[in-house]
């Protein structure tokens, strides 16, 4: 199945979730199909593994990333640049934005309602039931409420995000490709697609996973670690 997405598409979670390494691959996925792809870097929250840091990476591959004026680069402030307010009067192809973790990061999409009326906008939820708080259904749900009160906008579909980070086996693929389903159905939500490390993807039988799947290169590493490199062909 192919993973096909076009105009707004904000990515929100719970904290740890993983939401930006998928914001982040799924801009290098959709532009190497050919989507034009900007990517605003919305996270308000966590000061360290936000877009910004794979900035230069994404911008090598010809991705344009929207980040807050330089002086505040590092600051958590709700900082909405009328680039950004123009990009969302203005989508064309994939319009990508980063949103930070649980409600406390979605009170930022409430400031955008005015540049954001009258657009289709698909609000994407990503889950990684390895984390607390998003390891049962019930709790995948709480955050999707939580976060939809503060957004003042629905979560339209479900993203399985399920890792270990390194530590992560075709098994744990397969096992949260199961629970995300169940959060889907549960949530009457469609599952978008789940993501699978590059590494494991050879490895992987996917003949019982019915949707897209989003290679994975991680870019958001401690510093005594090296990110990933992103392949430019997808």
């Amino acid at each position: 199945m192919e993973l096909e997405l076009s105009g707004i598409v904000i990515i929100v979670g719970a904290y740890g979730s993983g939401k930006t390494e998928v914001a982040i691959n799924l801009a290098v996925h959709m532009h190497a199909k050919g989507t034009a792809v900007r990517l605003a870097d919305l996270d308000l929250v966590n000061p360290y593994f936000r877009t910004r840091e794979a900035r230069h990476a994404l911008n090598r591959l010809g991705i344009d990333v929207v980040l807050p004026p330089p002086q505040y680069m590092k600051a958590d402030l709700p900082i909405l640049t009328p680039e950004v307010a123009g990009m969302l009067r203005h989508p064309s192809g994939l319009v990508l934005l980063d949103v930070g973790g649980d409600d406390v990061g979605a009170t930022v999409l409430a400031a955008l309602a005015d540049p954001m009326k009258g657009k289709a906008i698909q609000v994407l939820q990503v889950i990684n039931p390895n984390r607390p708080y998003t390891d049962t259904v019930g709790g995948c749900l709480k955050i999707r409420e939580a976060i939809e009160a503060k957004a003042r906008m629905s979560i339209t579909g479900i993203i399985g995000n399920a890792n270990f980070m390194e530590d992560t086996t075709e098994q744990d693929i397969l096992a949260g490709y199961a629970f995300s389903k169940k959060v889907s159905e549960a949530g009457n939500l469609p599952l978008m697609f789940i993501t699978v490390p590059a590494a494991l993807l050879t490895r992987l039988d996917k003949k019982d996973i019915h949707c897209p799947v989003l290679k994975m290169k991680r870019q958001l590493v401690p510093p005594w670690k090296q990110a990933e490199a992103l392949d430019p062909s997808g």
